[in-house]
C-alpha cells in the first residue's frame, strides 16, 4: 500500500522546512505554518524504514477533531485542513515549555515515584500511591527541552525565575491547560476512555494572542486507559488496558529490539505495517466516535501539494 515518508516539493513564499520524526513543518512568508503529518512511525527514538498506511491521516484528523472541539474554550492556531494529512495555521513564537498535565500517577511520574521521589516539577505527590492511581486533582508538571533534546522537568518557579514565560502569560496558559484537560477528559469519558495525561504547547501570534499550537489529545501525545475494568485492575494491581501506540513498541520488544546499541531492527514486513494500520484505525474510531474514511493513497505527495496550493491561491 502507498504511504508518504517525506515530501520533496517547495511551496511559494517558503521560508524554511523542518523535518521531525513524524511531521514536516513548512514556514511561509505570510505568517502561515503548514504541518504535514507523514506515515512515518517512530519507536525508541528510531524511525522505522516503512510507513504505516493511513497513520498520517489518522493522527492529523484526531487532532483536528480535538482542536475543533475545544476552540470555543481556548483559541488555537488552526486555520484550515486542505488535505487529510495537512493542517495550516497561524505561525506563532512557541513558548519553550511544554505544559504536561497528569490526572493519574503513570508514565514518567510513576517511574520517579518508584525511585522514592515525591516532587515532580516542584509539585508534591501524595504518599502511599500505587501506579495508575488517580491524583486528588490533576497536577501540572511542565517540562523543557535540554540541549541534548530530552525533556527535563521544570517547576513553575524556575520558569518564572528564568524568564522563560512572563507571570501573566503563565497564568493564562496554566488556566488554558486546566480547561483543555477538563474538556479532553469529558470527551474521553463519553467514549469509554480515561484521559490519563497529556501535553499542550502554546505560542504567541504576531498580534500578541496566546494560542494553543501543535496537535492535541492524539495517541502520540496522550495516554488513554479504558474505563471498563479500570477499578478491578487497579484493585488487583494489574496493568491497565491502554489506548496508545504501545502495541508497536511491544512487538519490537518481542523481536529483541528496544533501540539499544548493537541491536538490529527486525524486518518490517507488510503484515506488521498492516497490523499497525488496523490498530491506528481502531484508535481513531474509538477516540472520535467516527467511522474512518480512508483517503486515496495513490500519488499522495502530488495530492498533498495540489491541495495546499489550492488553499494558498484562495487564502
Amino acid at each position: 500500500m502507498s504511504t508518504l515518508l517525506s515530501t520533496s516539493f517547495e511551496l511559494p513564499n517558503q521560508l524554511s522546512k523542518y523535518k521531525g520524526k513524524v511531521r514536516e513543518v513548512i514556514s511561509l512568508e505570510n505568517d502561515l505554518l503548514v504541518i504535514i503529518t507523514t506515515d512515518r512511525l517512530s519507536a525508541f527514538d528510531v524511525v522505522l524504514p516503512k510507513g504505516i498506511p493511513y497513520k498520517g491521516q489518522i493522527l492529523n484528523q484526531i487532532s483536528l477533531h480535538m482542536l475543533n472541539s475545544t476552540k470555543n474554550l481556548v483559541p488555537n492556531w488552526l486555520i484550515s485542513s486542505p488535505d487529510p494529512i495537512v493542517s495550516i495555521g497561524k505561525k506563532c513564537e512557541p513558548y519553550k515549555v511544554e505544559m504536561i498535565i497528569r490526572g493519574y500517577l503513570s508514565g514518567h511520574a510513576a517511574r520517579e515515584y518508584k525511585k522514592g521521589k515525591r516532587y515532580i516539577s516542584g509539585v508534591k505527590m501524595p504518599d502511599n500511591m500505587n501506579e495508575n492511581d488517580p491524583f486528588q486533582a490533576p497536577i501540572i508538571t511542565p517540562s523543557t527541552k535540554s540541549s541534548n533534546g530530552h525533556d527535563e522537568d521544570i517547576s513553575k518557579e524556575e520558569i518564572l525565575d528564568k524568564g522563560l514565560i512572563s507571570e501573566s502569560d503563565y497564568k493564562k496558559i496554566e488556566s488554558y491547560t486546566n480547561i483543555l484537560f477538563e474538556k479532553g477528559s469529558k470527551i474521553a469519558s463519553d467514549r469509554g476512555l480515561i484521559l490519563v495525561d497529556t501535553k499542550y504547547e502554546f505560542g504567541k501570534s504576531k498580534d500578541g494572542e496566546i494560542l494553543l499550537i501543535d496537535e492535541i489529545h492524539t495517541p502520540d501525545s496522550s495516554r488513554y486507559f479504558y474505563i471498563e475494568g479500570y477499578e478491578e485492575r487497579q484493585k488487583n494491581l494489574n496493568d491497565q488496558r491502554q489506548l496508545s501506540k504501545e502495541f508497536a513498541r511491544q512487538w519490537l520488544i518481542s523481536k529483541g529490539f528496544q533501540g539499544l546499541e548493537d541491536q538490529q531492527l527486525p524486518e518490517i514486513d507488510d503484515n506488521f505495517t498492516n497490523m499497525v494500520s488496523d490498530r491506528y484505525i481502531e484508535l481513531y474510531e474509538t477516540i472520535t466516535g467516527k467511522k474512518f474514511m480512508p483517503a486515496q493513497i495513490e500519488n499522495i505527495e502530488n495530492r498533498v501539494k495540489d491541495n495546499i496550493l489550492r488553499f494558498l491561491e484562495n487564502y
